[in-house]
């Protein structure tokens, strides 16, 4: 039972935290108010236990929302701000976020070429951002149950069109077992177990 040193981040074609990035777009109360692909406490759900996985492994994550500063909308739901509330908030006009020049630089400031994406809509701020990233040459994973869309058909072409262009498709357990990988990891199987606990996969033995 002898594994291998954890591979270079660079050269991995797998997701770890040292070669990712997290992007969190657009979670805020009328955006997740008007999704219509999945249920809406489901999905409340899944991007926080996503955002408390990406968190717990140091990914670096960048936050961003539309029209706050504007008064037009709400900030990021209060369930995921209190998880990146030492995090900065980018706020936009742009309905892509790849438009916005603070983003933009942030994600880019990161060095990372694999971009984790979870946002709302599906078919706009997903998809824009995803295939503007995809031009300029970054791997994009799309985290398939923690994004929604305003119908079901809108967010299955969005994935679908984004999958054409390239991106990946992932799920909350896939990532979580690429980034812990190996048991043997040991600094962070607790955090493994909770994540996995917390999303309802593993049953706490209590």
């Amino acid at each position: 039972m002898t594994s291998y040193e954890p591979r270079n981040p660079e050269k991995d074609e797998l997701l770890s935290p040292e070669n990712s990035v997290f992007v969190l777009i657009d979670y805020q109360p009328t955006q997740v108010n008007s999704i219509n692909s999945m249920d809406r406490h489901e999905l409340v759900e899944s991007i926080v236990n996503l955002t408390a996985l990406m968190r717990a492994y140091n990914v670096p994550t960048i936050v961003s929302t539309v029209n706050v500063a504007t008064g037009r909308n709400k900030d990021t739901i209060p369930q995921l701000k209190e998880l990146v509330a030492d995090l900065p908030s980018y706020d936009r006009t742009s309905i892509n976020a790849w438009e916005d020049r603070e983003f933009n630089d942030a994600v880019k400031a990161t060095g990372k070429k694999k971009i984790i994406i979870a946002a709302l809509w599906t078919e706009a701020c997903l998809t824009f951002p995803t295939l503007d990233a995809l031009k300029e040459g970054y791997e994009v994973y799309a985290v398939a149950d923690a994004v929604g869309g305003t119908s079901k058909i809108a967010h299955e072409m969005a994935l679908h069109r984004v999958e054409q262009a390239g991106a990946k498709m992932t799920s909350f357990a896939q990532l979580a077992c690429e980034l812990q990988r190996d048991w043997n990891r040991s600094n962070t199987v607790a955090k493994f177990v909770k994540a996995m606990q917390d999303k309802g996969i593993f049953l706490k033995l209590e």
